[in-house]
C-alpha cells in the first residue's frame, strides 16, 4: 500500500535548487535510509514527504488517515511543560508503568532524567532525546527521523536500531551514521544535484551498487573511484564486529576489489610512526582520575597503569559520562591526575580535537586560516596543498574564500580539524570528530587518516567510523580500568548487556523491575572470583607472564612483516619467512587462549 507519493516535485531555497522534478513513493513496510552531502536537500526531502514544507511545484499525496511521526532537527518542545507531560501526555502512571514497550523506551532514552523537570531546563541533547522518546511512544504508520542518533551513545544507538527493526511502521531516516543505516534500512536514497538516486539495500549495498555503476559507466574520476574501491575493500575485510555481509552484487564487488591493497599499509605506517615518535608516547603509571577533579565527580581511572605506543590506533568506548573526554584531556595535559604519573614522550607533537570549537579569527578567509599554519602537508607518500585538503573536506571552489564568521557549526568543525592536521602532529586525540560531517566528508577524512602515521586515540559514537579507522578498542566500564575489547563494539555491547540491569529514578516509579536480590551467602575469606588470595596472586603472576610473552610474539610478528616487505622479490626467502610467521601466529593464538582462560578464572 502506498503511503506517500511525490509527483514531479521541485523545490529551491533562493537560487539553489534542492529537488528537481522528483517522483517517488513510500510504501507500507519500507525502511529507507537517506544519504547525501550537507545542504544537498535531505532534510528538505523529509519535510516535503511529511507535508511540513509545500514544494514550489509538483504534487504530494498522503494516504487517507496517514499517521506520520516526524523528528526534525528543530526543537519544538514547550519549555514550560515537564518531561512527563511532553512524553506521556495525559497517561496515568499505572497505564504507562504497566506497558513494557513504554518503559523500555523511557529507560533507554531518558532514564537519567527526572520526569518532573521542565523541558526548558534541559540541555540540547536531553531535549533531543525527550522528543525522540515522545515520538516512539506514539503509534505511527510512517516514522521520519532526521539525525536520530545525535546525542546518543553507542549503547543507545544499538538499542534504537533494534527497536526500529521490531516496529511495523514504515521508516525514512536521514543519518550520517553508516552502521545505523545498515542496521535499519533495506533501501537507500541518495539526494544529489536535485535528484534522488535509489538503491536496494542498506549502506553497504549502496556503496557496492554505486561503485558498480561508476565502473560500468567509466565516468568516475580516478580519485573518487579509488576511494570507493578502498571503502568496498574495507567492507569486505572489516573487523570481526561487522558480521553482516552485503549480498547485493557480490560478483561485481569481487571484480572491483581484485588486487586491491588493504586500507592501511600497517607495517609501513608503524615503522614511520616509530621513527617520528620513538618508543614512548604515553605511559600512565598508577594513575587515579576523577572527572570533576581530585576526589570529585565519577571515578574514571583507579590506579591504572597503561601504555600508548607509536602507531597505536585506539577507539575509546563508554557510556555518556563515563569519562572518555576526561581521559583525552588527561593525555592532552589540560587536567592533572588525582595521583600517579603521566609520562609523555619527548618527541610527541600533539593535536587535540575537543568537543568545544577552538576560536579562529572570524574576519579571516577559510583558506587563509589554514595557510597561516602551513601551506603544504605530506600525507603518506603524497604532498597536498592547503587548498587541496580543504576541497577534500568539503570546501570547494568559492567556499574556501568564505569568511570564518559566516561558517556553520559543521563547517567550523571541519576547519578546526584541518588546522590541527596541517600542524603535522604525530599524536591525534579526537573527541567526536564526526559531529556534523556528511558521509562523503567522512569518507574523505577516513582516507586521510588511513595514510596518516602516528598514534591515534579516538572517542566517537559513530560505530562505522570507529571500526573503520582504529585497530583496537578499549572501554571504560565504570571499574576504573581500561578494558581491552578484542571483539570490538559487539563485545562492548555484550559485556554491558551482561551487567546489572539499568534502573532510573523517574518521578514516582522505576522503569524496570530491579533484579531479585540474591540469597545471602555466608562470608568467606576469598577473592570475589571464589579464589583464595594465594591462588589469585599466582593467577595474576601467570597473566603478567603471558602478557610479556604476547608482547614478544607481537614484536616477532612485526619484524617478520617488515622482513617480508624488504624481501618482496626473493621468493625462496619469502617462503621461509612466511612459514616462520605462521608458526609465530600459532604460538600467539595458543598464548592468547591461555590468557583468556586465566583472565576468565580471575574474573577480570
Amino acid at each position: 500500500m502506498n503511503l506517500v507519493n511525490l509527483e514531479s516535485v521541485s523545490h529551491a531555497y533562493g537560487p539553489k535548487p534542492l529537488l528537481t522534478d522528483v517522483s517517488l513513493g513510500v510504501e507500507a513496510g519500507d525502511r529507507i535510509g537517506v544519504v547525501g552531502r550537507n545542504g544537498g536537500g535531505k532534510t528538505t526531502l523529509l519535510s516535503v514527504l511529511a507535508g511540513t514544507v509545500r514544494p514550489d511545484s509538483g504534487r504530494v499525496t498522503h494516504n487517507r488517515g496517514l499517521r506520520v511521526g516526524l523528528l526534525s532537527q528543530q526543537d519544538t518542545l514547550d519549555p514550560a511543560s515537564t518531561v512527563r507531560e511532553t512524553v506521556l501526555g495525559g497517561l496515568a502512571e499505572h497505564e504507562w508503568a504497566g506497558d513494557q514497550r513504554v518503559r523500555e523506551i523511557l529507560t533507554n532514552l531518558i532514564g537519567d532524567l527526572d520526569l518532573d523537570s521542565r523541558t526548558g531546563d534541559l540541555s540540547g541533547g536531553e531535549r533531543r532525546r525527550t522528543a525522540l522518546a515522545k515520538l516512539l511512544i506514539d503509534d505511527h504508520d510512517l516514522i521520519m527521523l532526521d539525525e536520530p542518533t545525535n546525542h546518543l551513545d553507542i549503547e543507545a544507538i544499538a538499542w534504537l536500531a533494534g527497536h526500529l527493526a521490531d516496529r511495523k511502521s514504515a521508516l525514512v531516516v536521514v543519518t550520517h551514521d553508516r552502521w545505523f543505516l545498515d542496521a535499519v534500512s533495506t533501501r537507500t536514497w541518495e539526494v544529489v544535484d536535485g535528484r534522488v538516486e535509489r538503491y536496494e539495500g542498506g549502506y553497504a549495498a549502496y556503496v557496492l551498487a554505486k561503485a558498480e555503476r561508476a565502473r560500468i559507466a567509466q565516468a568516475a574520476e580516478e580519485r573518487r573511484q579509488n576511494l570507493m574501491r578502498k571503502e568496498i575493500a574495507w567492507l569486505r575485510r572489516g573487523p570481526p564486529a561487522r558480521t553482516s555481509k552485503p549480498k547485493f552484487r557480490i560478483d561485481a564487488a569481487q571484480a572491483l576489489i581484485a588486487n586491491e591493497p588493504p586500507p592501511r599499509e600497517t607495517v609501513e605506517l608503524m615503522r614511520f610512526a616509530a621513527a617520528r615518535l620513538g618508543k614512548t608516547v604515553y605511559d600512565l603509571e598508577d594513575v587515579t582520575l576523577h572527572a570533576g577533579g581530585p576526589g570529585a565527580g565519577p571515578l574514571v581511572l583507579d590506579h591504572l597503569t597503561w601504555q600508548f605506543g607509536p602507531g597505536d590506533r585506539i577507539g575509546l568506548i563508554g557510556v555518556n559520562g563515563s569519562g572518555k573526554s576526561s581521559v583525552l584531556r588527561l593525555l592532552a595535559d589540560t587536567i592533572k591526575p588525582d595521583s600517579g604519573r603521566v609520562v609523555r614522550g619527548r618527541t610527541v607533537r600533539l593535536a587535540h580535537l575537543s568537543q568545544e570549537l577552538a576560536e579562529v579569527d572570524p574576519a579571516r578567509r577559510v583558506l587563509e586560516s589554514v595557510e597561516e599554519i602551513r601551506k603544504y602537508l605530506q600525507v603518506g607518500k603524497r604532498e597536498w596543498t592547503a587548498s587541496q585538503l580543504l576541497e577534500r573536506l568539503g570546501f570547494r571552489g568559492e567556499a574556501q574564500w568564505k569568511v570564518v564568521g559566516d561558517l556553520s557549526g559543521g563547517e567550523r568543525r571541519r576547519l578546526q580539524l584541518l588546522r590541527l592536521l596541517m600542524d603535522d602532529p604525530n599524536v591525534l586525540l579526537l573527541d567526536e570528530p564526526t559531529n556534523d560531517l556528511d558521509i562523503e566528508t567522512l569518507n574523505e577524512l577516513e582516507d586521510l587518516l588511513d595514510a596518516w602515521p602516528g598514534t591515534l586515540i579516538l572517542v566517537s559514537h559513530d560505530r562505522y567510523f570507529l571500526e573503520r579507522v582504529t585497530d583496537k578498542c578499549v572501554a571504560l566500564l565504570g571499574d576504573g580500568k581500561l578494558s581491552l575489547l578484542p571483539g570490538g563494539v559487539d563485545e562492548y555491547l555484550e559485556r554491558r548487556a551482561a551487567g546489572t540491569a539499568v534502573t532510573a529514578r523517574l518521578g514516582m516509579g522505576a522503569l524496570t523491575a530491579a533484579p531479585e536480590p540474591a540469597a545471602p551467602q555466608p562470608s568467606a575469606p576469598s577473592a570475589p572470583s571464589g579464589l583464595s588470595a594465594k591462588e589469585e596472586r599466582e593467577l595474576r603472576k601467570e597473566l603478567n607472564r603471558l602478557e610479556r610473552q604476547l608482547d614478544k610474539l607481537s614484536d616477532q610478528e612485526s619484524r617478520l612483516h617488515a622482513a617480508m616487505a624488504e624481501a618482496a622479490s626473493d621468493y625462496a626467502k619469502l617462503g621461509s619467512l612466511d612459514a616462520e610467521l605462521r608458526e609465530v601466529a600459532a604460538q600467539k593464538e595458543a598464548v592468547e587462549a591461555e590468557w583468556l582462560e586465566a583472565a576468565d578464572r580471575l574474573g577480570d
